[in-house]
């Protein structure tokens, strides 16, 4: 049978693991927004809006929202695409682009925002979820545990058997 100190030692091994688990596993979106402007004829200003979205994570991100309406009416009209988009699942490593054209009103300097992008991250297993909420409490907890055992427990010294070398 195992002894005490064995199974602590495999409880805190197993916890750590899976807390380690836990806390890897998760999508990493980065968006890269680019505008080109382009003047296909006299007086008129066209900006090509490029939205890049990269998953450098390690799951797929779902329902993936990009909204980039910060672009007031007054100023600008949008001549191809749409300021939003909606992409089902960017799986990790994937690319997904979106483009829209929009074309001044009126002339002068502008600063835009950025784009908003929200993603629904995949749901964990019940087991990853009872460690991400409880894991640094069982880790403390079994830290104490070992201590406590490593204070209580009788010393297995050479010294501590009573033997003494005979002359």
């Amino acid at each position: 049978m195992a002894t005490p100190r064995s199974l602590l030692l495999i409880l805190l091994a197993v916890t750590l693991a899976a807390t380690a688990a836990a806390a890897g596993d998760a999508p990493f979106v980065v968006a890269n927004k680019k505008v080109v402007l382009s003047r296909p004829s006299s007086g008129v200003e066209r900006l090509a809006v490029t939205l890049d979205l990269y998953n450098q994570g390690a799951a797929t991100a779902y329902d993936v929202s990009l909204n980039d309406d910060s672009w007031p009416q007054e100023a600008f009209e949008i001549v191809s695409g749409s300021t939003s988009k909606i992409v089902e699942k960017l799986d990790p490593g994937a690319t997904a682009s979106h483009i829209f054209v929009l074309e001044t009103k009126v002339q002068g300097r502008f600063q835009g925002s950025p784009a908003v992008i929200k993603y629904r991250v995949p749901t964990k297993a019940v087991l990853q979820r009872l460690v991400g909420k409880y894991g640094p409490v069982a880790s403390v907890v079994s830290f104490v545990g070992v201590f406590g055992y490593l204070v209580a427990s009788p010393s297995k010294s050479s010294g501590a058997k009573g033997s003494k070398k005979k002359r």
